[in-house]
């Protein structure tokens, strides 16, 4: 791309650029747009006195919007996710009065971002207040919203806020999901005309997710990544695990969590001994180094966006366990290997509740699976690469920040 066309990108995230699969994207595009030339800024929520702008941008390219601090705010960042991997405040909580005062506190921030920094487009992260506000304070510049997933759970979770939503997303001028069912999805719910709704992915970084000489397989060391939450399906796998005793295995536990189910996967954890280490939140290189030494990844999930963690765990030369969800599907469509092992979802109530008379199958059908992957890890059966190198190809952060970048100056044009 030559230099006259390199764009202001104003991004926005309602919550903080780290610690998440929102964040993590936030932080990819901001890299991936200053590789090609583009100049950043950042809207971002943050929570006093840890929050700060990201690493890939300087202090004064980011306005952030401080919970705790600013005025009229919750103590706690209001996520995303019902359980968020820090403490957090849920917009189900809300009550009118603090919701006019959440948009309020962006309102401001986006405000002096525009003023600052007049972007020629703005590429907001879910389809939900924010965007919404986004919107309906500047139509006349072109808006790009990713979808992540978790914003159609609050959607249908929260229907006292689906008006308020969609006074603003409706007007968005081209929204991108992670996925062609969830595309199909994003129709449904919102009433977008399909041409304005595009598929571009997420991606992982594969400068540090790579694969490296394992360790012996004594004993097989298992991974999870994510949120300690009833909804990635913890309890279910640390249930699984629980009745494996052979062959010998070791589960690395990765992810934040918050109150009571973040209390009773570490109490389940607890159960198991020695061979569960809890290694709380840890940063992208630390995740990528236990998956350079770890045997199998497993993902319980009960729902996804897109699983990077597959990804990462596939590039790191991982046997991967998961839930077939429409995105582990649609990652691995093309991926027909003995080293991954898909589980079937349990029927679900509120999307990702299961049923609890069919728990117990869930349970057998995870174990079954762990207990296949992990054995042929004993054998040290080895994994073909070649198998998974296309899908890995396409789904590199280089890659799908050119799908943006495509979809930019679609509309700048």
């Amino acid at each position: 791309m030559s230099h006259s066309a390199a764009l202001k990108i104003l991004h926005l995230l309602s919550q903080r650029p780290d610690s998440t699969g929102s964040g993590i994207f936030v932080r990819a595009m901001l890299r991936e747009a200053a590789a090609r030339g583009h100049d950043g800024f950042l809207v971002a929520g943050v929570e006093v006195p840890e929050g700060g702008p990201p690493p890939e941008l300087p202090g004064d390219r980011a306005l952030l919007v401080r919970f705790g601090l600013d005025e009229g705010l919750p103590a706690h960042i209001t996520g995303m996710s019902d359980v968020m991997p820090y403490e957090s405040t849920r917009f189900r909580d809300l009550t009118e009065e603090e919701l006019d005062r959440y948009e309020a506190a962006f309102a401001g921030a986006l405000t002096a971002a525009v003023e600052r920094f007049a972007p020629d487009v703005i590429h907001s992260h879910h389809l939900w207040l924010l965007s919404s506000l986004t919107r309906r304070l500047f139509p006349g510049i072109p808006l790009v919203t990713s979808c992540h997933g978790s914003d159609l759970r609050q959607f249908q979770n929260c229907p006292h806020l689906q008006e308020r939503v969609l006074a603003g997303c409706r007007g968005i001028d081209t929204v991108v999901a992670l996925s062609r069912a969830q595309r199909q999805e994003i129709i449904r719910l919102y009433g977008f005309p399909p041409e304005r709704v595009k598929v571009a992915g997420a991606g992982y970084d594969h400068r540090l997710f790579r694969a490296a000489d394992k360790p012996r397989p004594e004993p097989v060391q298992l991974v999870y990544a994510g949120k300690l939450s009833h909804a990635k399906g913890v309890p279910w796998l640390l249930r699984a695990l629980d009745g494996l005793d052979s062959p010998d295995w070791q589960l690395h536990l990765l992810g934040g969590g918050s109150g009571p189910e973040k209390e009773h996967c570490l109490q389940l954890a607890r159960q198991l001994g020695p061979r569960v280490l809890v290694h709380g939140p840890v940063p992208q290189a630390e995740l990528a180094a236990i998956l350079r030494q770890s045997h199998v990844l497993v993902l319980p999930s009960f729902f996804e966006g897109l699983p990077l963690v597959i990804l990462e765990g596939l590039a790191s030369g991982c046997r991967i366990v998961a839930t077939e969800l429409p995105g582990a599907r649609e990652v691995l469509g093309g991926c027909a290997a003995d080293f991954i092992s898909l589980v079937p979802t349990p029927r679900l109530r509120n999307l990702d509740q299961p049923y609890q008379e069919d728990e117990e199958q869930f349970v057998g059908d995870l174990q079954a699976a762990l207990a296949h992957q992990m054995e042929a890890a004993r054998r040290r059966v080895r994994l073909d690469p070649s198998r998974v190198g296309d899908t890995l190809a396409a789904y590199t952060w280089t890659g799908v920040f050119r799908k943006y970048e495509t979809v930019f100056q679609s509309l700048l044009s």
